[in-house]
């Protein structure tokens, strides 16, 4: 773990447990680290689960924002709690006592906040740390449907974030892509690979049960599984009507088949979900698991079908097929690959493509072996953080400069046109092209 005052602060902001899943391996390659010292921040947004979880590998939270400690929340009202927090929390001193937490460490004086994929809080803690000139580095970044509207609201808050960070850690060239498309310039983005294989290959790795109510099926492996996940806003209402009644035509279909459900938090999501489902034998309504339950569970089904953008990419490395119950994807390498299809919340599209997976041990079998898709491919954050120090140190020494709007001088470097109006000019929060290229080539002497 870095020591002392040359060890250099960088935020981690988690709200949610796919978060939390994913930013783990990062956080702890930073403690793990001769130069950085990780300040973990929560803003209980899922903050039980993500609590639960870093328990579980160790991690302990720094600061808590406790955005759902009076109840339920609007995105708009998450979103102005945790930009507001960060106003209380970057301040000289102990951490302001509302948002204390067991680690102890205060976020004053980091030179980066790292945020994570595409939720309201990962959006709010971006904008929270862009407006106090601190460069945000974006993890995920560069996943697209280029519709706002579909998923909502994570497409517009990743859309938002692309347009403030200083470096984008994208997990596959595609999404690369997809960001210099829209403008940013290469020498800030980072393939790093998918920190999701990283957690879950030490998910599976810890062994034990599928967990209550699952525990005839621990030992059996004569019956199939099906993994149902249905959770994501645009498909509420409606679209989860909609997915059920697949579920129960399936059920009824395949009675020697479990249909696996864990149920979403929310009210609104459970109860749609068991007055279409709770009547069938063969059909299983279970609490959320641990993530290595969870972990376990995806690797003994036969199929999933979920609207989770985590399941579509863990899923396929573990040999199981997946039907996306959404009308677009941002991961997109694996329906090129065959490891997903997507089928939207059509029922009878739904029932079809279930049927003939279950129908045809060929079918299944090549829709399984696609194991290395871009987005199943493990982070190489080790060999990246090498010259983390000297990027993120140049960084830090831009953002004293927060009053000037000229463009930054990685702009003149790369030949790109120099912005015409100082309004609409980036601040200078973003690496020069010679300390990212120390990034991207580690080994190379510049």
């Amino acid at each position: 773990m870095a020591q002392g005052s040359d060890a250099l602060k960088v935020m981690t902001v988690v709200g949610t447990r796919p978060e939390a899943i994913k930013m783990i391996p990062v956080i702890q390659a930073l403690e793990s680290s001769r130069h950085f010292q990780p300040v973990t921040i929560s803003t209980g947004q899922h903050e039980r689960m993500v609590a639960d979880l870093f328990a579980s590998t160790g991690i302990k939270t720094d600061i808590d924002l406790r955005v759902t400690q009076h109840g339920p929340v609007t995105l708009n009202q998450l979103f102005s709690h945790v930009t507001g927090a960060f106003d209380r929390i970057w301040q000289p001193g102990p951490v302001a006592e509302p948002f204390r937490a067991d680690g102890g460490r205060s976020p004053f004086g980091a030179i980066a906040c790292m945020v994570h994929g595409d939720t309201t809080s990962a959006a709010a803690a971006a904008i929270g740390a862009f407006h106090l000139g601190i460069p945000v580095i974006h993890v995920e970044a560069g996943l697209r449907t280029s519709n706002v509207l579909s998923p909502f609201p994570e497409e517009g808050n990743r859309q938002l974030i692309s347009r403030i960070a200083a470096l984008h850690l994208a997990p596959t060239s595609h999404n690369k892509m997809n960001l210099i498309a829209e403008g940013i310039d290469a020498n800030r983005i980072v393939v790093t690979g998918n920190t999701s294989i990283d957690m879950l290959s030490w998910a599976v790795g810890q062994g034990g049960s599928l967990g209550p109510d699952l525990e005839d099926l621990d030992h059996d492996h004569s019956r199939r599984i099906v993994l149902v996940t249905a959770h994501r806003r645009e498909n509420w209402g409606a679209g989860i009507e909609r997915i059920s009644g697949a579920v129960a035509q399936l059920a009824s279909a395949y009675p020697n088949t479990v249909f696996v459900v864990p149920m979403h938090p929310n009210p609104a999501v459970r109860t749609t979900i068991r007055s279409h489902l709770s009547g069938y034998a063969n059909v299983r309504l279970i609490e959320p698991r641990s993530y290595d339950q969870f972990a376990r569970l995806m690797a003994r089904s036969y199929l999933a079908i979920t609207d989770s953008g985590g399941v579509q990419e863990e899923a396929p490395a573990l040999h199981t097929p997946v039907l996306v119950v959404r009308d677009t994807t941002e991961r997109t390498e694996g329906v090129d690959a065959g490891t997903l299809e997507l089928v939207g919340t059509d029922p009878k599209r739904i029932v079809n493509a279930a049927s003939r997976l279950l129908d045809s041990p060929t079918v299944h079998a090549e829709r399984g072996k696609y194991l290395k898709t871009p987005t199943a491919t493990a982070t190489r954050h080790s060999a990246s953080f090498k010259p983390w120090r000297t990027c993120f140190a140049t960084a830090r020494a831009r953002t004293n400069s927060m009053t000037s709007r000229s463009a930054p001088p990685s702009c003149a470097a790369s030949g790109r046109p120099r912005p015409s109006s100082p309004v609409r000019s980036r601040p200078r929060l973003c690496p020069s092209s010679l300390t990212v290229r120390w990034l991207v080539f580690p080994n190379e002497r510049l």
